[in-house]
């Protein structure tokens, strides 16, 4: 797709087959309300299949190398090529909802999926391609033991799976690791029944120290006594669902002085 120098420090590897990038965008559901948002559009082998496809699209990339290289093969749209970081953008510039697409470098992939889960009321879904043990993380259920954080926060909002793997050789350069793209579709769920700032660090809690139980892990919280001496104190974050984790947060908040 062109020529540009992948770039070590930016966590740069560029897909080269082209059926795999005419997957993945034709993963995301078609809408002609909102925007997508492309991030780390590197040489374009995803953008070639999105930018006339979408009413409203623009693709992000923080390496001004690839923003040129882009504007210049897209001369007259490049309004639609972005020098931006998706960590830092005001995603509320944009029409909502929001449809986020990439190739993701791998070493921010759980930080753009923080962001998601932040921006959750604005963004319906995020087709992304990242490593393939996060992807299983981001889609496992309780019980596993690559169950964590961003499964409970993200699976609260979002409907999440593995759509299919990626082997290294299809990059420039191969990554050292397997990758997979993942799909995230916002569900139903508007609100938690419960404190969802208090229902974050339970689970960041929770997981911090996920060898222990329950009860030893939220010490920080300095819960009452009566409170953890419940039997589910008695368990590990990995073992509840993302209703349980609600239906505990529900009642540390009734006697939970911060």
């Amino acid at each position: 797709m062109g020529h540009v120098k992948p770039k070590k420090h930016l966590g740069q590897h560029f897909l080269l087959d082209q059926n795999i990038a005419r997957k993945i965008a034709s993963s995301l559901t078609a809408s002609s309300q909102g925007t997508v948002i492309e991030i780390g559009a590197g040489t374009g082998v995803l953008t070639q299949y999105l930018i006339d496809a979408h009413d409203h699209f623009v693709a992000m990339d923080v390496d001004r190398e690839s923003v040129d290289f882009l504007k210049s093969t897209y001369i007259r749209r490049q309004e639609k090529i972005l020098l931006a970081d998706f960590l830092k953008v005001d995603l509320a510039a944009y029409a909502s909802p929001l449809q986020i697409v990439g190739n993701l470098p791998y070493n921010i992939s759980s930080q753009i999926f923080f962001r998601i889960y932040d921006e959750r009321s604005s963004v319906s879904e995020a087709v992304c391609m990242i490593q393939k043990e996060v992807a299983e993380r981001l889609a496992s259920s309780h019980g596993s033991k690559s169950y964590g954080i961003l499964s409970v926060l993200l699976q609260a909002f979002f409907d999440i799976e593995l759509l299919f793997a990626v082997p290294p050789h299809v990059f420039d350069p191969p990554p050292k690791v397997q990758s997979a793209v993942i799909r995230l579709r916002r569900n139903e769920t508007s609100a938690l029944s419960c404190d969802e700032k208090l229902f974050r660090r339970v689970v960041k809690e929770g997981f911090g120290k996920r060898r222990k139980t329950l009860r030893n892990a939220l010490k920080n919280l300095n819960l009452p006594a009566a409170l953890v001496s419940h039997p589910e104190f008695d368990l590990r974050a990995e073992q509840l669902s993302v209703e349980d984790f609600v239906l505990l947060t529900t009642k540390i908040q009734k006697s939970w002085k911060p």
